[in-house]
This record gives C-alpha cells, structure tokens and sequence, in this order.
C-alpha cells in the first residue's frame, strides 16, 4: 500500500508544482488570507472531503474518513506568506507587489493537498481518519495554530506529523530531534521619547539616537553576562528607527527586535532583565520611555516515541539519501501548540537544490525551494500516516 502510495504521488507531482506555482503567484499575508484558503477548500470539497472554513478565524480543515477502523491522524501545513517584495526571476514569481512566499508555505500547502487527493484515492484500504489541518498566519503572532486549536482542530486528533522544507538542508534530506527542536520566541518594542534640537546645540536636547545606540549595545549583554554560556539564548535587535534630516537630533527613536530561547524560566528572566535595562538607561538620560514585550510561540517539543518512529519510516522513502539527528534550531514555529495537545513530530525536508550556485535564507526576496523536496516531504507524510497504524498494532 505504501508503495501505491508513492507511485501515485509520483505520477501527481506536475500538479504539485502547478498548486505551489499558482500559490506562489498570489501569495496573502498573515491574517489577510482570503482567496488562498477558499482554493484549499474547494479543493478539498472536490474531493468529497468533509470541510470546515474560517476555523479559528481563516484557517481549513479538512477530513477524509477511510473505510477501516483505526486512528485519526492529522497533517498541518501553513498558507500564509511575508511581507516581502520578490527579487527572483522565476516565471511564477508573485504578481502581488511587496509580498511573496518567502518560507515555503506555498510549497507545504500544494504537498498536502496532492497528498490528501492521492490517500483519497485509497480511502478504501485507509484505516482511521485523516485531517487535514490548513493554517493560516504562522508568521504572525499570535499565530493560526493556537486560534485553529480553540476552534476545535485537534478534536478527536490521535497523532499530529508536519514538515517544513528548508533552503538550508540539501534536497533529499529528512532532519529530525525528538524533543526540543525549535525555540521559544517573543518580540520586543522599545519607544525612547527624548527632546530633539538642532545639530549645532545638542547641549539642549535629549537624543533619543543616541540613548537608542547605548541600549543595543547593552541588551547583548543579557546574553553575554547574565545568561549561563550553556543555555541557548538569543536576543537581537532587528530595527532602529529615529530618522530625521542630517542636522536634527532626534526626539523619539524605535527599536524592534526578537528573543528566542529553549527553557520558559529564562524566557521570563530575559523580560525582566530587558526592562531593567531599558527603564535604567532612559532614567539616566532623562527621558521617558515605552516598552513593550510580547511572548510569541512556546518551543516546538518532539515527542520521542513519534519522532523516531518518523525518522524510521523516513529511512524507506524513495530519494531520500540521508535522515539525520538535527541541533536545535533556535527558529520559531507555532507547531509547538499542536504538541502540548496531542503526541506528535515536526521535521524538516531538505529543500536546498545542489545545482543552485546561491542559495538565499527564508525570509530573503530572492528566497526559493528545490520543488522536488515536496515530493519527498508528501512521501514521508503519507508513509508514516500509513504505517503509524502498524506501530499501533505492534505495540499492542
């Protein structure tokens, strides 16, 4: 059956490309998504799938009932895409000026449906239930995941298994960890309100610039002197804004930035530490101040049992060449409320292609995937979906 599996998807994959193609070309940001979730579910309505719309606010579910008693499995892909205008020259590149899909949600959204019509196809041989879990806005907190999760998602959800695929990792590759694999991340606004002047009498203003520079500096030391070297923290500061002609000093400037950490304990010492050091450096300097924190997605924690069950299975897919034991990426993915619910893993599936003299990060214009790694990323979905049931047997 599995092997009937492959063939198929092998055979559907020119459709693949066509679903992640026309996404590409008409990408829709994070809690804006309105013609991509209706495409996902007249697709599946195509199929005769059972389809809940709007869950959690633009969110589908999709559930596909196999003839044979067993457990309900879900798949989750993200739909949703960034705030960036694409540099690339690929005939399909978004024809939607300053957004583009520049992670791979296009990609994870066509491997899914091509998965779901092909175990469509077999639902007469298919043990369990199969949902099919369409989430919208992974890029922005609070994130589709919780709000889907409220909504009702995961009822009745024995297992949950996802994958991103990852510029990062060559094409062929299936990184997994059970337990922690990705970090906690929070986002941080600082507003300094200083009292600006003229260039030539700095001596009667407050530069809110100036006050701005001391506390990037100071922040890195939260790391560097107040974290142990042995926890993995990161804290960056990735906006500085306090723009004004060349001879005004400035009365207000903004910083923007992201806190990723493994352990919740130090996640609420960061906070403290960076609203010690805030609220001390602008007492200093005299000068009023804003600061805000806002806790965003918890770590993304593999459950064991699940997790090598996928690395397993994943040794058995065709074209896959290596499945490795990943380090813990200190990226941040909403998977991990899926996780605090329900047993499951999330993977990555190499989508680096090696013929590429360049390959550009997510989250860069010029960002773009080796379109075969969704065959592979379909392919080890489908096999563990299938074979969990085996495991549950065995164990029995």
């Amino acid at each position: 059956m599995k092997n009937h599996l492959y063939e198929k998807l092998d055979i559907l994959y020119d459709e693949m490309i066509h679903i992640r193609r026309y996404l590409h070309q008409h990408p829709e940001l994070s809690y804006k998504e309105v013609k991509t979730p209706a495409y996902i579910a007249d697709y599946h309505r195509s199929l005769g799938h059972e389809v809940r719309t709007e869950v959690g606010g633009r969110g589908v579910v999709a559930t596909l009932r196999g003839e044979k008693p067993g457990k309900t499995i879900a798949l989750r892909a993200d739909f949703d895409a960034l705030p960036i205008h694409e540099e690339t020259d690929a005939p399909y590149k978004s024809t939607v000026d300053g957004v583009m899909h520049a992670c791979g949600h296009d990609g994870h959204t066509a491997t899914l449906l091509v998965l779901a019509k092909v175990l469509n196809s077999m639902k007469g041989e298919l043990q369990g239930d199969v949902v099919f879990i369409h989430q919208h806005a992974e890029e922005v907190y609070p994130g589709g995941a919780i709000e889907m999760i409220a909504d009702g998602c995961l009822k009745g959800v024995d297992v949950i298994f996802g994958t991103h695929l990852w510029s990062s990792f060559p094409y062929g590759t299936i990184e997994y960890r059970s337990g922690t694999i990705m970090a906690a991340s929070a986002s941080f606004e600082i507003e300094i309100l200083g009292k600006g002047g003229h260039g030539a009498q700095p001596h009667l203003t407050r530069d809110a610039l100036v006050i701005g520079a001391q506390l990037v500096t100071t922040l890195q030391q939260i790391v560097s002197r107040r974290v142990n070297p042995i926890d993995s923290v990161v804290v960056t500061v990735g906006n500085f804004v306090a723009k004004n002609a060349p001879n005004v000093i400035a009365d207000k400037a903004i910083l923007n930035g992201t806190v990723r950490t493994l352990d919740v304990k130090i996640h609420d010492s960061i906070e403290q530490e960076m609203k010690r050091i805030v609220q001390g450096t602008c007492i200093a300097a005299g000068v009023d101040y804003r600061f805000e924190y806002n806790r965003g997605y918890p770590p993304v924690v593999n459950h064991h049992e699940e997790t090598m069950f996928l690395a397993q299975v994943a040794e058995t897919v065709p074209g896959v060449d290596a499945v490795n034991e990943m380090e813990i990426s200190m990226g941040g993915e909403d998977f991990g409320y899926y996780l605090q619910h329900v047993k499951g893993t999330f993977f990555f599936t190499g989508a680096e292609n090696p013929e590429w003299s360049v390959t550009y990060p997510h989250h860069h214009p010029k960002f773009d995937i080796d379109e075969r790694a969704m065959l592979i990323a379909a392919k080890t979905l489908g096999g563990a979906l299938l074979e969990y049931h085996k495991k549950i047997e065995g164990d029995l």
